[in-house]
């Protein structure tokens, strides 16, 4: 049985976030996106806490997912599972460090647990994403502490500033970085600026599962990026099976509980894929920086190096000898871009305006969801339900027929799929 999932999300607790991520909200969202399991984000913020208590219950089935009291139909309503991002502020081996993992667990008393130990080191109520100043190995220990079965994902990894492996402030090594909590980390999450392609290029990475989720800070977020397991039935311990069965698969005997595939955002459109300065308008890719000494042109500053470059740091396998080990032994992935971006595209109009905001929602209405729509519906039936320039640029995203300026130093990069000519012919066509 398939299950999508998106695990790291965020409640309206954090900061820059939604007032309408609340759980009822995630709900919603998830079955837009076709999202069978969500995260709640944010389990240690005191009044979300109290809100997922009050209106949360386990699964009747006691799979360890959670479903809304208000639900009134369960067997096919997307469900729970108890997630958090913690900020790991800390100094180590000399250098200040700033990592973001993501904690899952599988019970409200181990969420009491971990908030508990936590209350003596941050102040829990300042943002759903505390920051705290402790080790990304000691992190680790409390959640196992709180939960045996605890899942224990570094987020985003490449990020420049808060990740495992990030050129600010991170670690060239899982071991470095976790030491002896390392065997418990359960995945790696690949963040928006980097896809599995570029992670199967550093083989220290072998071991671990890779995941991506969507990292959503609104509604519309959820789903950005997703992983798609195949487990024999939907639990919380098959997912934790899935993972540790995922960083080596012999495809020609799967096991029972494993990813099938991760959906990705193009990691060119990650707003850190190239290195940059944002101030000056500067983006560069690697070779470029490597020739102007990690330095702005202009101002001289340090350029923020990104995902790219620091991939092409640490890889031991080119591009071709990654793609034929992923081929062999990891799970497969699909690249979308967001269906109301295609939408706004053939439109020329943006993300959100009136015009854009109708003809997704009449898809959604239609099609079922998101990612039936992106991924899985066939030619004749997108055509039954959309207008033609939507289908073809549904098409073209599968076929990985896109244009792309790469993000760089906190700028989203530019993925579409139309050239200046055809939209000027499509708006000619649509305005008849």
């Amino acid at each position: 049985m398939l299950q999508t999932t998106d695990l790291h999300v965020h409640s309206k607790y954090s900061r820059a976030t939604s007032k309408a991520l609340s759980p009822e909200g995630l709900i919603d969202a998830a079955r837009i996106k076709g999202i069978d399991v969500i995260g709640t984000g944010d389990f240690t913020h005191p009044k979300y806490l109290n809100e997922l208590k009050e209106k949360l219950i386990p699964h009747p089935d006691k799979s360890g997912f959670f479903v809304l009291k208000t639900m009134k139909r369960v067997a096919d309503a997307p469900v729970f599972m108890l997630t958090q991002e913690i900020s790991c502020v800390y100094t180590d081996k000399g250098k200040g460090r700033r990592n973001h993992i993501l904690i899952v667990l599988s019970n409200f008393d181990a969420v009491d647990r971990l908030s508990t130990a936590f209350q003596k080191i941050g102040n829990l109520a300042s943002d759903g994403r505390p920051i705290l100043g402790m080790s990304a190995r000691d992190l680790s220990e409390h959640a196992l502490l709180a939960d045996s079965g605890a899942l224990i994902i570094p987020a985003h990894i490449w990020t420049p500033w808060f990740s495992t492996f990030g050129s600010k402030s991170g670690y060239d090594s899982i071991a470095e970085c976790f030491g002896d909590m390392s065997e418990h980390i359960a995945a790696v999450e690949t963040g928006l600026s980097s896809d599995p392609l570029m992670n199967w290029r550093v083989s220290e990475l072998d071991r671990y599962a890779i995941v991506s989720h969507g990292d959503a800070h609104s509604p519309r977020k959820v789903g950005r990026e997703a992983t798609v397991y195949e487990v024999a039935s939907p639990s919380y311990e098959n997912i934790r099976d899935a993972l540790k069965a995922s960083a080596r698969l012999d495809k020609t005997r799967l096991p029972k509980n494993y990813i099938a595939y991760t959906i990705e955002f193009y990691p060119e459109e990650g707003k850190y894929h190239f290195d940059g300065h944002r101030a000056c308008d500067v983006s560069f890719a690697p070779e470029e920086t490597k020739k102007n000494n990690c330095l702005c042109p202009q101002c001289r500053k340090p350029l923020t190096v990104g995902v790219e470059y620091r991939v092409e740091t640490l890889a031991d396998r080119t591009i071709e000898e990654a793609s034929a080990y992923g081929e062999r032994n990891r799970p497969d992935f699909k690249k979308i871009i967001p269906l109301e971006e295609i939408i706004a595209d053939a439109f020329g109009q943006g993300v959100g305006t009136k015009k854009v905001s109708a003809c997704y929602d009449k898809l959604i209405k239609e099609g079922g969801s998101e990612f039936e729509i992106l991924l899985y519906m066939k030619d004749n039936a997108l055509a039954a339900i959309a207008l033609p320039e939507i289908v073809k640029g549904i098409l073209r995203v599968r076929e990985g027929c896109v244009y792309i300026t790469p993000g760089y130093d906190g700028v989203f990069g530019k993925v579409s799929v139309f050239s200046d000519e055809e939209r000027t012919t499509f708006s000619g066509r649509q305005s008849r």
